[in-house]
């Protein structure tokens, strides 16, 4: 959009006139003909969240990855062998080749397209409609047609749609939440009341919602020009972090596929130079292609994440980004909130200091006996009044209030003594000093008659500080240094306790805005938020898992270490900084504090929280961070794992994270490690399961061309194990609960691959020879016992040589329902697991079984694959070794287990 040259920086400064001067408007606002004008300048009222990209661009795409290049080069060979060599099938080969290609483009895209929508939730922050002056009259317009020099109005229950100078103001109180993460709202002014222009009362925010009375501004930006505009382009300019498993797999790719793309040049070049020909030697190459590659690998992941998904949803995590499951389970730090994720968010008052000594209420029967005591003490009636007078909760029925949970337990608590109502009418407030975090304390003087009252609540320091005398018993004295820290010791003490303390003191006054002096110091209360039940054991778990949990809070130190002790996050020297110790910190000196165990990060803004999350990941952590609010959204981002609030996030951090939890809880956090763990081991687990059978399928092509053998499998064939036999078994792995160790080892290291050396030598050159030793042991036996001799030429119809060829299939696949029981735990025994647990694993089996059947008995099947009936005895032979790999892997794991160094290091995956 055209900018105006008046855009300014300190809208909340200037005046009025000035105001209206640089956004060339009055107090009547724009006629019709001039908004029209400038509209057409401007542009309209829209967040620009991100370049839009064709939808057939982003699916044409996904067929740039080395597995479907590869494909469809072996698609093309195939092509070009049905043009040389006409009705041999390789048609068929070309159009099944073709078919995977898609079907992997499809998961992929399909998946992607679900998970790339985190900046369209912005849009949602702003209204449809608006009401505005034009030509002298209120007409309602529809908020994307706004434009600078526009007068608004707004009232209760509005979101604001642009940002604005506010020029009139009745009882106005807007919640910030969504761009500074305030949860309190703030009442608004006609004056500039802060430097921030974020922090000063005079100013409206596009995005903010209003919660009471009503006020006009004058429109001075709109769209990407607004707070929450710049806070969009940050979370455009904020690059996404690839998820491990995405790295993991593009190495995949890239290592199957270069083997498979070496190999097939390499053998294609072999059959040339020893005079194969030409039509044979591209068929062969399709052959080491589609041998390599597994076909099925990329459906089947995303299809095990779908499944993890759904498992987690009904542990209250809703995750969007499907590889970030895995990313959860390599998670080595996890930077969480205090209030509502260890905590409850059920405020409620624990104890009050007043008259030197404190009352304790924890809903116990010395309560009663609390309000005998405590209601003969002269300033309690005092103090109960500020709690009520100086609070912006209200009542919403009988039963409940609503407002800032801190306000509501004072409030509640209130209610026990006086009649609300009644207090709020017979001593009206006529002026309020609202709450911010830079002077942590709120002020309203409330009429009394023939004088007002100035009451003010706020953080035990702040209070003290204002405060020169003291109300003691039924006498106010001068409030002595001693006294003050004997105060301060004793804030303190509750503090350390986990309670958030709050001040209280009171002053006459005559005047409306009272000077922030000479108080009289009435007492403190403690409130307790209580840690959810089930966190302590959440945080043990972390901590035998080895990941480091790191408190980040906004609220004050000595609350958010009580609490960390509390639930085990910390023991009893933790490392506690605050906010102000993190803006003096460099860059340097916060990576060596990082590297501390026990942390706790208080009165930290999102900014902190970014800032902790990117050094943490300079240092080579994998990070989870929990964030609720719009501010929070970059950094949701930027980790590793972003998780937001489901119950108390707003639209955007919910859409900026990876995962939402349903409950709030971290304890749900910690369940999702285990389910992201437990896939990373599940995709191994079918990773392993799917290449054994790369090995009896390529060896037959390379024995082709070097030693003479005759072909023992077909391309087909391969495509039949691949996509058939392998996909529902691979499936029933994904599927597989954790094993017991899951939670009692550290996260996985960067260096964890995938497709690990070990992996490969367990895949490739144990179980996968054993295989092919199956296959080439039936499919000789199957030859010889037909009356076939070494060195006589076999047709590629003869049938005894497609009985070979059958007798070589059925060896992989019967080989591979082995291969599948054995892959289903890396280290504990299978018995162990039960045997008959995993349901889909055996509806594989079952599903290989039926299709060993189709395809070697059913007539039509073998004339398409090329296959004939084998006897019952041929159908066993390769039995024998399968129970060896069953077998042979049990007593591996077994060794492992207890503990043998050789197998652990060579013979692990």
């Amino acid at each position: 959009m055209i900018l105006f040259e008046f855009f300014m920086n300190d809208e909340h400064k200037i005046n009025l006139d000035e105001v209206y001067a640089k956004t060339r408007s009055s107090s009547l606002g724009l006629t019709s003909v001039e908004a029209k004008k400038r509209l057409e300048k401007e542009g309209l009222n829209i967040l620009s969240t991100k370049k839009s990209v064709p939808l057939v661009v982003q699916f044409l795409k996904e067929f740039l990855n080395f597995f479907s290049i590869l494909l469809i080069i072996g698609s093309i060979l195939s092509f070009l062998a049905e043009y040389l060599n006409p009705n041999q099938g390789n048609v068929y080969i070309a159009i099944a080749l073709v078919s995977v290609v898609i079907l992997n483009t499809v998961f992929t895209f399909v998946q992607k397209y679900q998970s790339e929508k985190i900046m369209d939730s912005f849009q949602k922050m702003i209204p449809s409609v608006v009401k505005v002056l034009r030509d002298g009259n209120w007409i309602e317009i529809q908020a994307k047609e706004l434009v600078i020099g526009d007068i608004i109005m707004v009232q209760e229950g509005d979101k604001v749609p642009a940002d604005c100078r506010l020029i009139e103001v009745n009882a106005l109180k807007v919640d910030n939440a969504s761009i500074t993460g305030e949860s309190e709202p703030q009442l608004r002014k006609l004056e500039f009341t802060h430097e921030n222009i974020l922090e000063s009362r005079n100013m409206l925010f596009s995005g903010t919602l209003v919660q009471t009375g009503n006020g006009k501004g004058v429109v001075y930006a709109k769209a990407m020009d607004t707070q929450i505009g710049k806070i969009v382009t940050l979370t455009k300019e904020t690059k996404n972090v690839e998820t491990p498993l995405h790295k993991e797999t593009k190495h995949f790719i890239k290592i199957i596929s270069s083997i498979a793309m070496v190999l097939g040049v390499l053998f294609f070049i072999i059959s040339l130079f020893l005079g194969k020909p030409l039509i044979g030697s591209i068929i062969f190459a399709i052959g080491i292609i589609v041998a390599n590659v597994p076909e099925g690998l990329l459906p089947t992941i995303t299809l095990a994440l779908t499944i993890a998904s759904k498992r987690m949803a009904k542990k209250n995590a809703l995750v969007k980004n499907l590889e970030s499951i895995e990313t959860l389970g390599s998670t080595t730090v996890i930077c969480t909130d205090k209030t509502g994720t260890l905590t409850q968010n059920k405020m409620k008052l624990s104890s009050i200091f007043i008259n030197n000594q404190i009352y304790s209420y924890d809903g116990s029967s010395e309560d009663k006996k609390n309000d005998l005591e405590i209601a003969k003490i002269t300033q309690f009636e005092m103090m109960v009044k500020g709690m009520v007078l100086c609070n912006n909760a209200s009542r919403k029925s009988d039963t409940a209030f609503m407002g800032d949970p801190t306000e509501t337990a004072l409030l509640q608590f209130g209610d026990n003594y006086v009649d609300l109502i009644k207090t709020n009418v017979n001593f009206p407030r006529v002026h309020e000093t609202p709450f911010d975090s830079k002077t942590k304390r709120m002020i309203t003087t409330n009429s009394h008659g023939e004088f007002n009252l100035a009451y003010m609540k706020g953080a035990p320091e702040v209070i003290l500080e204002k405060c020169s005398k003291i109300s003691l018993g039924s006498k106010i004295q001068n409030l002595s240094s001693k006294e003050k820290k004997e105060i301060i010791s004793h804030y303190e003490n509750l503090a350390s306790k986990g309670q958030r303390v709050l001040g209280f003191a009171y002053k006459k006054t005559n005047e409306e805005k009272v000077v922030e002096e000479d108080f009289i110091f009435l007492g403190l209360v403690g409130l307790l938020d209580p840690p959810r039940p089930e966190i302590k054991g959440a945080i043990e778990k972390c901590h035998s898992a080895g990941i480091k949990v790191i408190m980040m809070t906004g609220d004050y130190s000595l609350t958010a270490e009580a609490i960390a002790k509390q639930v085990g996050l910390v023991k009893d020297n933790p490392i506690v900084m605050l906010g102000e110790d993190l803006d003096k910190t460099n860059e340097e000196e916060l990576r060596e504090i990082l590297k501390k165990d026990e942390l706790i990060f208080a009165r930290t803004n999102p900014a902190h929280k970014l800032r902790i999350v990117k050094t943490l990941q300079s240092l080579g952590e994998i990070v989870t961070v929990t964030g609720d609010g719009v501010n929070d959204a970059p950094a949701l981002k930027n980790a590793d794992m972003g998780v937001a609030m489901g119950l108390q996030g707003t639209e955007v951090a919910r859409e900026a994270a990876d995962m939402v939890l349903l409950d709030d809880n971290f304890a749900t956090i910690v369940s999702a490690v285990e389910e992201g763990r437990t896939i990373f081991d599940n995709i191994k687990k079918f990773v392993a399961y799917i290449l054994t059978s790369n090995v009896p399928e390529i060896l037959p092509f390379i024995f082709f061309v070097l030693l003479g053998f005759p072909l023992a499998i077909t391309v087909i064939l391969i495509l039949a194990i691949d996509l058939g036999t392998d996909l529902i078994p691979a499936l029933g792995l994904a599927v597989e609960k954790s094993e017991d160790n899951v939670m009692k080892r550290k996260p996985r290291p960067r260096t964890e691959r995938l497709l690990s050396k070990r992996l490969l030598f367990m895949s490739y050159g144990i179980v996968g020879m054993i295989q092919a030793v199956a296959g080439f042991f039936s499919f000789f036996y199957i030859l010889f016992a037909g009356g076939w001799t070494w060195g006589v030429e076999l047709g590629f119809t003869d049938p005894l040589y497609l009985k070979a060829v059958t007798g070589f299939f059925v060896s992989i696949i019967i080989c591979q329902i082995a291969d599948v029981l054995i892959c289903r735990t890396r280290i504990e025994s299978v018995f162990k697991k039960g045997f008959f647990k995993n349901k889909l694993v055996y509806a594989g089996i079952l599903t290989e079984l039926l299709l060993i059947a189709i395809i070697v008995y059913l007539p039509g099947a073998n004339q398409f694959f090329g296959t004939v009936p084998l006897t019952l005895y041929e159908f066993l032979l390769p039995v024998p070794f399968a129970l060896a790999i069953f077998f042979g892997d049990e007593l591996r794991k077994y060794y492992v287990r207890k503990g043998n160094v050789f197998i652990a290091k060579y013979l692990s995956w």
